[in-house]
C-alpha cells in the first residue's frame, strides 16, 4: 500500500518516503552498424552502442555503452543481437563490474542471420557498472538488429 504526496514522492503503509522522479531508471540503446572486433577500438570486446532510444536519468553512457547504476536495487537488463555470417558462431555476454554475469550463445552454421538473447534481474550496488562483451563472433548491426535495454525495478 502506498500513497501519493503533494510533493512528488510516494508514502508506504510503513512510513518510508521516496521520491518517485529519482527512482525513474531507464535505457535502450541500439546499434545501427556491424560489429567486426577487427575494426573495434579496443581490446575488451564491449559493444558498442550508436543510439540511444530512452535513456531516463541518464545513466547509460552512449560512448563508452555502460550502465552505471545511479542507486542500489533490483534491476532489469536484457539484449538480443544478430550474428552476421553463416558458418560462425556468436557468445554475448552481460558483464557486472567487469565479470560475466549471463551469456546467449547463436552457433547455427546454416543459418546467415539468428539472434542470441537473454536476460536477468540483478541486485546492484550504487555506482556498480554492466554492459556487454562480445566474446566470438560478429554481430549485425544494420536496421537496429543488436539492443540493450535495463531499468531500476525497485531501489532498496
Amino acid at each position: 500500500d502506498s500513497s501519493p504526496s503533494a510533493d512528488g514522492a510516494i508514502t508506504s503503509s510503513l512510513g518510508i518516503s521516496v521520491r518517485s522522479g529519482s527512482a525513474k531508471v531507464a535505457f535502450s540503446a541500439t546499434r545501427s552498424t556491424n560489429h567486426e572486433p577487427s575494426e573495434m577500438s579496443n581490446r575488451t570486446m564491449t559493444i558498442y552502442f550508436d543510439q540511444v532510444l530512452v535513456n531516463i536519468g541518464n545513466h547509460f553512457d552512449l560512448a563508452s555503452s555502460i550502465f552505471v547504476a545511479p542507486r542500489k536495487g533490483i534491476y532489469s537488463f536484457s539484449f538480443h543481437v544478430v550474428k552476421v555470417y553463416n558458418r560462425q558462431t556468436i557468445q554475448v555476454s552481460l558483464m557486472q563490474n567487469g565479470y560475466p554475469v549471463i551469456s546467449a550463445f547463436a552457433g547455427d552454421q546454416d543459418v546467415t542471420r539468428e539472434a542470441a538473447s537473454n536476460g536477468v534481474l540483478l541486485h546492484m550496488e550504487r555506482e556498480d557498472k554492466v554492459h556487454l562483451k562480445l566474446e566470438r563472433g560478429n554481430l549485425m548491426g544494420g536496421w537496429k538488429y543488436s539492443t540493450f535495454s535495463g531499468f531500476l525495478v525497485f531501489p532498496l
